[in-house]
């Protein structure tokens, strides 16, 4: 199991981060490890919604499957990965007095023939430079956002 926080600072409102955490069809935009997203059934937002995740990080392909489990409007978004890599993610935003920080929490357990836990150890440093990445990009596209 691997455990990753990570935490990027925002010259931007909550609202604005929110909305695009909550436009969940376009996190594919800004994450590089998702190659899509499939809604499974006709729910696209909140708690209950479904997706099934191409998922790329360098060789490894995969598809996650992914269920919301927390959705605080404005606050909170929460999955629940049930794929080869199963765990629980979770982004947070939190106000400053500047703009919002965005909290992203990722509890991973990798399967035997992913080299389970020696695997997850391994997966820490690439996963964390792909989501600093994701969340650098996720910056871009708020800094062109309407207030």
């Amino acid at each position: 199991m691997t455990r990753l926080t990570l935490t990027a600072n925002y010259d931007a409102s909550p609202q604005q981060v929110w909305a695009q955490l909550a436009d969940l069809a376009s996190h594919p935009e800004w994450m590089t490890d998702a190659g899509g997203i499939l809604f499974v059934g006709d729910q696209t937002s909140g708690v209950g919604t479904r997706m099934r995740v191409p998922t790329r990080i360098g060789p490894l392909r995969t598809e996650d499957l992914m269920t919301v489990v927390e959705w605080e409007e404005g606050r909170l978004l929460g999955v629940r990965h049930t794929g080869a890599v199963s765990g629980v993610g979770r982004f947070e935003i939190r106000p400053t007095a500047v703009g919002t920080d965005l909290h992203w929490n990722e509890t991973l357990r990798f399967p035997w023939w992913l080299a389970g836990s020696v695997g997850a150890w391994l997966a820490r440093p690439v996963l964390k430079r792909v989501w600093r990445g994701n969340l650098r990009r996720l910056g871009e596209r708020l800094a062109v956002s309407d207030p």
